[in-house]
């Protein structure tokens, strides 16, 4: 596994990748791995002829008093993981050679971004799509892979792509769960016990919402309550939202299909969590299980 830090070297790497026609698949992380990410690259690699992984915790997609400073990092580890994946490109640049400069142009992520994790977190997807262009122009890749955990960032990037006219392929690939159905998150590092029982809500209110769906309910709102209910059942636990949402551009719904999205968030002591299901797929649905 090749592993470079500058941009430009990043860029010239795959310049000739791509002159030698090899299919470029990337998978854009924050480093911290764990299974989740690793099942992008399984993906990626099905799709491309090179793999290329970017490690970045961005900064400009982290708001005041959030988590950027002690986010989770290793990057011998990364390297390590990455390597047994078979990553061919293990690209980590630091934050003074992405931003030499403080940024004036950063993308606007529109209405869908000012909703949920947007409303919740002003500013945040303006850095992440912000970030996730200027890796695309770098990289340049022929298809890009990400987890749907993150659904709504995903929404927004394929938006971005499409208005945008960039020639790239985004692939939402299954969220991958520890088997009492937490997805994983790089942030599960910093669940105490205490705070990681509490966690475990959060897929049973999903299940939850799911169960209503199969019963028979169309109502947005009734679905959503199921799982709500789930989740104020448990002490250790903070709601921040819970919605039934479109499927492409997570529009809110006043009646679901088996297409509809729940979405939800909430914090387990200090550590906030979201996660998501598709209501005709269930939890099963993702079918994938860490370990």
């Amino acid at each position: 596994m090749l592993s470079i830090t500058a941009p430009a070297a990043m860029r010239a790497h795959a310049r000739e990748a791509r002159q030698a026609g090899r299919r470029i698949g990337f998978v854009p992380t924050m480093g911290a791995l764990h299974a989740g990410h690793l099942s992008l690259v399984a993906e990626a690699r099905a799709r491309a002829d090179v793999v290329a992984l970017s490690v970045f915790v961005n900064p400009l997609q982290f708001g005041p008093g959030e988590d950027f400073a002690r986010y989770p990092r290793d990057l011998g580890r990364d390297t390590e993981l990455a390597a047994a994946a078979g990553v061919d490109v293990l690209w980590a640049p630091s934050a003074d050679a992405m931003y030499p400069d403080p940024p004036q142009v950063t993308v606007v992520p529109g209405p869908a971004g000012d909703r949920l994790e947007g409303a919740v977190r002003p500013g945040h997807f303006a850095g992440v799509l912000t970030v996730v262009l200027k890796l695309f122009g770098i990289v340049q890749p022929d298809v890009a892979v990400f987890g749907r955990k993150d659904v709504q960032q995903a929404a927004l990037i394929r938006r971005m792509v499409k208005d945008l006219n960039l020639a790239v392929e985004v692939v939402v690939a299954a969220t991958v769960r520890e088997a009492d159905g937490l997805a994983l998150s790089s942030r599960n590092v910093f669940l105490d016990a205490a705070s990681r029982a509490a966690a475990a809500a959060l897929p049973r209110a999903l299940a939850s919402g799911v169960a209503a769906f199969r019963g028979g309910e169309r109502s947005a709102a009734a679905v959503e309550a199921a799982a709500r209910r789930v989740l104020e059942r448990e002490r250790g636990l903070a709601v921040d939202y819970v919605a039934c949402l479109g499927p492409d551009d997570l529009e809110p719904l006043a009646s679901v299909d088996a297409r509809a999205v729940l979405a939800l968030a909430a914090r387990a002591g200090k550590t906030r969590l979201i996660d998501n299901v598709v209501l005709g797929a269930g939890l099963e649905g993702d079918g994938r299980v860490a370990g």
